[in-house]
């Protein structure tokens, strides 16, 4: 009888433990990341002073179908966020597979969309960069695979989504100085806040951003 009385214990004790911890889950919130929580290096030193309150910026490029996205296209949205190029052999096949399981697992939701810049325009053409997305099975109007100016991609990777050094920047247009190559995947939110950064390359990083995902997908 003890024993029943113990036994009964532990597994209301674990019960309750799971609960708790599930619902620890469902109310975690994630930080609205700042201009001030980041590297110095990363943020331009007139955004840096402002340090708060930081939005994306507004953006008008062509996707793979030749269709013009701007800021107003994932207005009330989350979207994923990567800058990578066609023609990389390293780390943009890792992302890119990573990618597609974030599409995978929010197929069909309204609420959600990739965007995926290109650091390489002269060579991402619309054509280029469409038969790109078709080989990777990216679904019309969820994943956006944008090409323009090469200059306006580069500011808005440096002023609004924080993946290209200042130091960097100012070298455009010098050999070897003008590339970005970034593992980092950008989460941000319906209000155009960023909040959060994952490693594209990494399984458990992005099982996280998921995760986060989710999360955003919830709030109001």
């Amino acid at each position: 009888m003890r024993l029943l009385v113990i036994i009964g214990i532990v597994v209301i004790g674990i019960t309750v433990a799971y609960f708790m911890s599930k619902d620890q889950l469902n109310e975690r919130k994630l930080p609205v990341i700042q201009p001030k929580d980041l590297k110095a290096e990363m943020v331009n030193p007139e955004l840096l002073k402002v340090g708060i309150g930081h939005r994306i910026g507004s953006f008008s490029f062509a996707n793979q179908n030749g269709d013009t996205i701007t800021l107003d296209d994932v207005k009330d949205k989350v979207f994923v966020v990567e800058y990578f190029f066609t023609t990389c052999g390293s780390i943009c096949p890792v992302m890119t597979a990573q990618m597609t399981r974030v599409q995978s697992k929010f197929n069909g939701q309204e609420d959600l969309k990739i965007l995926s810049f290109t650091v390489d325009p002269e060579t991402d053409t619309v054509k280029v960069m469409r038969r790109y997305a078709s080989k990777h099975k990216a679904v019309d109007g969820q994943w956006h695979f944008l090409t323009g100016e090469k200059d306006e991609l580069y500011s808005l990777a440096r002023n609004s989504f924080f993946v290209l050094k200042p130091a960097e920047a100012a070298n455009l247009g010098d050999a070897g100085s003008d590339f970005i190559h970034t593992n980092n995947f950008v989460l941000v939110d319906k209000q155009q806040r960023i909040r959060g950064y994952y490693d594209g390359t990494s399984i458990s990083e992005v099982n996280q951003l998921m995760d986060d995902i989710e999360i955003l997908l919830k709030e109001k």
